[in-house]
């Protein structure tokens, strides 16, 4: 395997200095167009990757956006991502993501990952410390409602209390009454169910909820099984994201149960897999994309040196698919 070519071979080829070679590279208006070509043509010819790591080192930006969310099982951050790349692209940054748990087993918190790589700006899409928030030094935009709250951080997020109330009204208006939730830890579970608790309450309706110890399928699962198991079933189940309303439907399944025709599921976040034909899953969407893009230009505001809007609200709304039904 050939050596890797540097920035001096780079130099080298285009004769020009090492200085010169970085000024094309971070796009200098100061460089006339023949040595520009010069540089851009030794750089194709050695097939040379500028380093954004010796960007950051030497002081210049590295055109690198952090992104950090709770986990990769839940696919709702695949349209934010989407979101992001194109608020993104034309100040050409690129994304990096990591979640909470991927690194656990080196006891590295991905904010302190990030900072290490020295990335010019962060999105908080899942939880943190404020404490390494405070020593990441660079624009941060937190997406979705997160337990951490650092003043002067914007925040994008979709109204998660008005989804859970616009989960729980579209169970009563189809005829169920004895509707319940699904939940788990986390700030953003917390907001949905108290939108179900709170539109159930309004209703004259009693809340049922059953809290599973995680935010995944196989987590929910295990409460939905015990849920469904009791003398009183419910008719309808409202769970706080898509990847538990799937542990709810195979839970329903072992029980015997058929969806949507014994079980009304509604789940939240309308991820990729909610559409998905064989699921079929009615879903709250705070449309992701959107906030993905509205984040990336609060983040490009804040990198600019201008302000962000201290918070945007966006509102949900509901995607009726075939996992709910009449009672």
């Amino acid at each position: 395997m050939g050596k890797r070519p540097t920035i001096y071979d780079v130099a080298a080829r285009a004769g020009v200095s090492k200085s010169l070679v970085s000024l094309v590279l971070q796009d200098s208006p100061r460089v006339s167009p023949d040595k520009r070509e010069a540089v851009l043509s030794a750089v194709e010819a050695l097939g040379y990757t500028p380093s954004r790591l010796a960007a950051g080192l030497a002081g210049s930006r590295t055109r690198s956006v952090g992104v950090v969310i709770d986990e990769f099982e839940n696919l709702w951050f695949a349209p934010v991502l989407a979101g992001l790349r194109v608020a993104l692209a034309a100040e050409r940054y690129s994304l990096s993501v990591a979640d909470a748990e991927l690194n656990s087993h080196l006891d590295l918190d991905p904010l302190e990952a990030f900072r290490a790589l020295r990335v010019d700006g962060v999105i908080l899409a899942g939880e943190a410390s404020a404490a390494a928030l405070a020593r990441l030094g660079v624009p941060v935009v937190v997406l979705g409602t997160r337990a951490v709250e650092v003043p002067g951080i914007p925040t994008v997020a979709s109204d998660e209390l008005a989804g859970g109330r616009l989960a729980t009204a579209h169970l009563a208006e189809l005829g169920h009454s004895d509707i319940a939730c699904v939940s788990a830890p986390g700030a953003s579970a917390a907001a949905r169910e108290a939108g179900y608790a709170a539109e159930m309450r309004e209703r004259g309706l009693t809340p049922r909820i059953a809290h599973a110890a995680h935010t995944s399928e196989a987590a929910a699962g295990h409460a939905a099984a015990a849920l469904l198991g009791e003398a009183r079933r419910p008719s309808a189940v409202f769970a706080v994201n898509d990847p538990m309303a799937l542990g709810v439907i195979g839970a329903a399944a072992q029980c015997g149960l058929a969806v949507p025709r014994d079980l009304s599921v509604v789940g939240y976040d309308d991820s990729p897999l909610a559409a998905y034909e064989l699921v079929s899953l009615t879903s709250v969407s705070g449309d992701p994309r959107e906030l993905g893009e509205v984040a990336g230009r609060e983040l490009l505001a804040l990198l600019g040196g201008g302000q962000a809007a201290p918070a945007t609200l966006m509102p949900p709304r509901l995607v009726q698919r075939r996992s709910t039904a009449r009672r």
